[in-house]
């Protein structure tokens, strides 16, 4: 059986990982209290551990193979977590609040898609994938969260997910384009006359057709965020900001990416370390970003 120590010092590795790798979720998370802040890092921990291996430079095959001995090792919790410190923290976690656990699935789903090369060719196929990848945390977070209305709160917790993912995408669009990905659906490429091949380490489309791409995929993922961020009213004030923080430097990210939609196209476009912290502030006081 794990010790209360076993399980202070699984909790202590995950806030270290969160802290460490997760430059813009970190902000939101220390507004919570201590107990919803080290379960928010478990699950954290977790994830960041399968977009590890899908994003790693195994062979395919290994990484589907590793993705698949997680899966079997998540399924067994909240019981046997092999004494694998993040396992260790999530089990517990998930013993102390209703961590919907099956939703990980779905997030290795996610990434194995990653792995095959899996490419998408209608914005059904995109929300499909960004529900795995992004939606499925924001339903893991609603169960450290907790909310008044659950059934309301999930398909917001989902929408607020998906807003995220589809920013993250637009930042990354050369370096996932680099990386041999392109996660925005062929039927907008078409649309707007873009193939983003590259061209060095640039896009070689016309300027013009790329930034009708870029601010039509803006205004779309702008719809999530007004969508998702219904969600605030449904929580406590703590996790009301966590979640307001975490959302408004991804909507500040957004917004600055519509207003210069060629940055993307050149680097990764970011908010510097003091606007982040303005934004998770202002989130504290209940007043948004």
């Amino acid at each position: 059986m794990t010790t209360v120590c076993d399980v202070d010092t699984a909790y202590r590795r995950c806030e270290q990982i969160t802290r460490s790798q997760a430059a813009n979720f970190a902000y939101g998370i220390r507004l919570l209290p201590p107990v919803k802040r080290r379960a928010l890092s478990a699950i954290y921990a977790t994830a960041r551990r399968i977009d590890d291996i899908g994003d790693g430079t195994l062979p395919p095959e290994e990484k589907l193979d590793q993705l698949a001995r997680t899966r079997e090792a998540l399924h067994l919790l909240p019981g046997d977590d092999g004494g694998d410190p993040v396992l260790t923290a999530l089990a517990d976690a998930a013993l102390r609040m209703p961590i919907p656990l099956a939703a990980l699935d779905e997030l290795i789903d996610g990434c194995a898609a990653d792995v095959t090369g899996r490419t998408c060719d209608t914005f059904d196929d995109l929300h499909w994938y960004c529900r795995c990848v992004a939606g499925s945390i924001g339903r893991l977070s609603l169960g450290v969260f907790g909310a008044t209305d659950p059934g309301r709160a999930e398909p917001l917790a989902d929408a607020l997910g998906v807003a995220l993912q589809l920013t993250n995408i637009l930042r990354d669009l050369v370096e996932d384009r680099m990386n041999g990905r392109i996660y925005l659906p062929t039927e907008d490429l078409d649309r707007f006359g873009c193939t983003l091949r590259l061209d060095g380490a640039r896009f070689a489309d016309p300027p013009e057709r790329l930034i009708e791409l870029v601010r039509f995929q803006a205004r779309r993922a702008a719809e999530w965020y007004d969508n998702g961020l219904r969600l605030l009213p449904l929580l406590d004030r703590r996790s009301a900001a966590c979640t307001a923080a975490m959302a408004g430097i991804y909507r500040r990210l957004l917004t600055r990416i519509a207003a210069d939609p060629l940055a993307v196209t050149h680097s990764r476009v970011s908010l510097p370390g003091r606007e982040k912290a303005w934004v998770a502030a202002r989130a504290l006081v209940g007043r948004s970003a």
